[in-house]
C-alpha cells in the first residue's frame, strides 16, 4: 500500500508527543467555519461545532481488534496537522475536475492505530488506521463509530428491506422521515443517511448532516442504527458459511463469524464522512465520497465510453405488431439493436435469460441465443452489446468470462444481486472491477450497496443502481409508494454518494389517480416531463431507456431529443430545491446548457433566473414541459421554442402534479 507509506514519512516527520490524561485538538476546516474538537483519554471522542453551534457532541471512536479496544485508557498520543489543496481529475464523474482543500490531524496511539481527521469546507470525515501490524494477521471484532446529534429533527433513514437478515437485502428503500428520537431503535439503516440539525426554514435553507462512508475495500460497510440521541454503526459479520438460491445460482450467507473483518499487515481503514449543508441546493453535488476514495487504477480511461443503453428487461421484450414472437431471441435483440442504430444509442443490454439462470454458467448460451452473430450484427451498426450476470457467477468464472467476451467484443457487463455488503463481498466487487479494468470491460453494479467512491478506483464502473427505481412502477401502489415524493427526495442524499442507475424513460405516464401497477406494460407515476427531467438530475453516465423500442418509435420527435442528450458533462449546478417538494439542476456540455425540474405531487409554478448563463451571449432554447391537461393526461407536454434568452432573463415555468420539464440553451447562431 503506496499510500500508507506516505502517510508515515508526513506522520513521523511533524508529531508532537502529548501524555494523555485526558487531552483536547481542535481541527478546523479551510474557511474556518467548521471545527471538530477530538478528546483523548479513559475514551476517544469527538464533537462538531459550525461556528459557535455544536451539531454533534461526544462521538466515540474505537476499534477492536483481536479482542483488545485499540481506543480506550489512552496514556499517550502523538500529533501531526498538515493543509493540502488536491485537483482532482474525475472521468465520468459530475465535473470532470474539481479541486478540494482541507486540514488534516492525526492522532497516534501507543495501542497502535492512527485516527485521521481532516476537516473540508463541506464536512469533516476520519478514518482508522493500523501502524503496527505488518506481517500480523489479526481479526477486527468490531468498529464504534457513533454519531450524537445535538438539536436534531427530521432524519431520512432507508432502512433494510429484510426483516429476517437486515444486512442482506438490494440497498433499494424509501426514506423513513419522522424526527430522530421517533426513529425505530436498532433497526438498520443504510447509507447514504441524512438528518437535519436545528431549525429548518422549509425553502430548502438549514442544516443538514449526510451520513456517508468512502474507500471501504476489502473491510464490510457501514449501516446505521438509531439509539435515541443519535445514531450508531453496525457492520455485516464476516461470512462462515453460505448457500445459494437455486434459480439464479446467486450465493448467500448462510451463517457468520462473532467478527466484522480479517486483515493481514499494516492497513488503512474506510472513511466516514459527516457531510454539513446548509442549503439543500448544496447536497446533491458534495464531492467528498470521490473526494475520499483511492485514485484511479487504470492508467488509461480512453477505452470507456459511457452513454445511453436501449434496454428489455423493464418493458419486458414487449414488442407487437411483429411478424416473430418477441422474447429473448434473436429476431427480437436484432430489433433493439435496429433501434439503437436508429436513434445513434451506443449500446443494448441483454438481461436476465440470454443464459439459462438456474445453471450458474455464463459462458453458455440459451439455444435461441448465438451471441457471436448478434454482436457481428449489432457491431455493423455502430452498436455494443452489455451482459447481465449475478456477482457471484461472474466472480466464479472471473477470467474465463472477461477472456471470452472481451474477444468477442462484449462491451461490458451489468452485474446483479449481490444484495451483501461484508467483507467478502465487498472484495468481490473489486476484484470484479480489476479483472474486467485489464479486459476492457465497462461495468454496471445493480443489486449492490451504494457507491463508497470504487468508481474513482475503477472508473469503468460506469453505474450504481442501489436506489428504489423504475422497477419499484411494475409492482408498487400509488396508495402504497409515492414515487414523485421519493424523486425529488434521493436526489439530494443518494446522489452525494455518487451516480445512479435509476433506469428513467417511461413512456406510459400516469396521473396520481390513474395509475396501476402493471409488470409487463409499466407505467410510471408522474407526467412525460418529469421522466425526460430525470435524464438531466440523476448522475447517471449509462444511462437506460426503460420502455420498448416501439413505444419511442410513435413519437420520434420526443425520442430524437431524449436520445441526444450526453450523460456526461463538463459542469453541474442545482439552481434550487427543497428535499421532499422539488429540484432544478443545470449542466453544460461545452456551450450548451441543459436543465431540468421536477417536482412532487403538487403542481409548482417556478420562476427560473438564468444568470448561470455567461454574461454577453445570446441563447436559444427548446423548453419541454407539461401541458395543459397534464394534470388528467400525464402524457401531456409541449414544446416551446424561445430566442435571444440572456443571463438578465428569467422564465416563468409551470410543472405539473408529479410534472416537470427540460430547457436546452444553445447559443444564438
Amino acid at each position: 500500500m503506496k499510500r500508507l507509506s506516505c502517510f508515515f514519512i508526513l506522520l513521523f516527520a511533524a508529531v508532537s508527543f502529548v501524555n494523555a490524561a485526558e487531552k483536547k485538538f481542535r481541527l478546523k476546516s479551510p474557511n474556518q467555519m467548521l471545527t471538530v474538537e477530538i478528546r483523548v483519554g479513559e475514551n476517544f471522542t469527538y464533537s462538531i461545532y459550525d461556528g459557535d453551534t455544536p451539531l454533534m457532541k461526544d462521538c466515540r471512536i474505537d476499534l477492536c481488534v483481536d479482542g483488545q479496544s485499540l481506543c480506550t485508557n489512552i496514556k499517550s498520543a502523538k500529533t501531526y496537522r498538515r493543509h493540502f489543496t488536491e485537483t482532482i481529475d474525475a472521468p465520468f464523474y459530475r465535473n470532470p475536475q474539481f479541486t478540494v482543500e482541507y486540514n488534516t490531524l492525526s492522532v497516534c496511539l501507543k495501542s497502535g492505530l492512527v485516527v485521521e481527521f481532516r476537516a473540508y469546507n463541506e464536512g469533516i470525515a476520519y478514518r482508522n488506521i493500523t501502524i503496527e501490524y505488518e506481517g500480523k494477521e489479526y481479526i477486527v471484532n468490531n468498529e464504534v463509530a457513533e454519531f450524537k446529534f445535538v438539536d436534531s429533527q427530521n432524519a431520512y433513514l432507508p432502512y433494510s428491506t429484510n426483516a429476517k437478515k437486515p444486512e442482506a437485502m438490494a440497498f433499494q428503500a424509501t426514506y423513513s422521515v419522522k424526527p430522530l428520537k421517533e426513529q425505530p431503535a436498532d433497526n438498520l439503516a443504510f447509507l447514504p443517511a441524512t438528518i437535519e440539525i436545528g431549525q429548518q426554514t422549509g425553502n430548502g435553507k438549514g442544516t443538514k448532516i449526510t451520513l456517508m462512508e468512502s474507500d471501504p475495500e476489502s473491510y464490510p460497510g457501514m449501516f446505521v442504527c438509531p439509539d435515541g440521541e443519535g445514531v450508531k454503526g453496525w457492520f455485516a459479520r464476516y461470512p462462515k458459511r453460505f448457500d445459494t438460491y437455486p434459480w439464479r445460482v446467486q450465493r448467500y450467507v448462510k451463517e457468520t463469524e462473532d467478527y466484522i473483518a480479517r486483515c493481514r499487515g499494516n492497513r488503512p481503514f474506510p472513511w466516514r464522512i459527516i457531510a454539513i449543508s446548509h442549503q439543500d441546493t448544496e447536497m446533491p453535488v458534495n464531492n467528498l465520497v470521490y473526494a475520499l476514495a483511492e485514485p484511479s487504477r487504470i492508467s488509461d480511461t480512453s477505452w470507456i465510453k459511457p452513454g445511453l443503453v436501449a434496454w428489455d428487461w423493464w418493458n419486458d421484450w414487449r414488442l407487437t405488431h411483429v411478424n416473430f414472437k418477441a422474447g429473448i431471441n434473436m429476431k427480437t435483440y436484432f430489433y433493439y439493436i435496429d433501434f439503437a442504430q436508429k436513434y445513434h444509442l451506443p449500446y443494448i443490454i441483454l438481461d436476465e435469460g440470454w443464459y439459462e439462470p438456474k445453471s450458474g454458467d455464463m459462458l453458455t448460451t440459451i439455444p435461441d441465443i448465438n451471441l457471436p452473430e448478434l454482436v457481428k450484427y449489432a457491431e455493423e451498426r455502430g452498436v455494443k452489446i452489455i451482459l447481465w450476470t449475478v456477482f457471484n457467477v461472474l466472480d466464479d468464472q472471473l477470467e474465463a468470462a472477461c477472456q471470452k467476451y472481451a474477444d468477442m467484443g462484449i462491451a461490458g457487463f451489468k452485474v446483479d444481486f449481490l444484495d451483501r455488503d461484508d467483507q467478502e463481498a465487498v472484495e468481490m466487487t473489486y476484484r470484479i472491477a480489476e479483472a474486467c479494468a485489464r479486459h476492457h470491460l465497462i461495468l454496471d453494479y445493480h443489486g449492490i450497496y451504494p457507491p463508497k467512491g470504487i468508481n474513482r478506483t475503477y472508473p469503468n464502473i460506469v453505474n450504481f443502481e442501489s436506489v428504489f427505481g423504475m422497477e419499484e412502477a411494475k409492482w408498487s401502489k400509488a396508495d402504497e409508494v409515492d414515487m414523485p415524493l421519493y424523486d425529488v427526495t434521493f436526489p439530494f442524499i443518494r446522489l452525494q454518494a455518487g451516480f445512479t442507475d435509476f433506469t428513467p424513460g417511461g413512456m406510459r405516464n400516469a396521473a396520481r389517480s390513474d395509475f396501476q401497477p402493471v409488470y409487463s406494460n409499466p407505467m410510471t407515476m408522474g407526467t412525460r416531463c418529469h421522466q425526460l427531467a430525470m435524464y438531466i438530475i440523476h448522475d447517471s453516465p449509462l444511462t437506460m431507456l426503460a420502455d420498448n423500442p416501439q413505444a419511442y418509435e410513435r413519437e420520434p420527435q420526443y425520442t430524437a431529443e431524449l436520445t441526444s442528450l450526453p450523460t456526461l458533462f463538463d459542469e453541474t449546478r442545482i439552481l434550487q430545491g427543497v428535499i421532499g417538494k422539488y429540484i432544478v439542476t443545470a449542466r453544460r456540455k461545452g456551450d450548451v446548457w441543459y436543465v431540468a425540474g421536477q417536482t412532487n405531487w403538487d403542481d409548482r409554478d417556478i420562476n427560473l433566473k438564468l444568470d448561470f448563463l455567461p454574461s454577453g451571449v445570446n441563447y436559444d432554447a427548446s423548453l419541454t414541459c407539461d401541458g395543459l391537461n397534464a394534470n388528467k393526461d400525464a402524457t401531456d407536454y409541449d414544446v416551446r421554442y424561445l430566442q435571444a434568452l440572456t443571463s438578465d432573463r428569467a422564465l416563468d415555468i409551470h410543472m405539473a402534479s408529479g410534472g416537470g420539464f427540460f430547457l436546452k440553451l444553445n447559443p444564438s447562431k
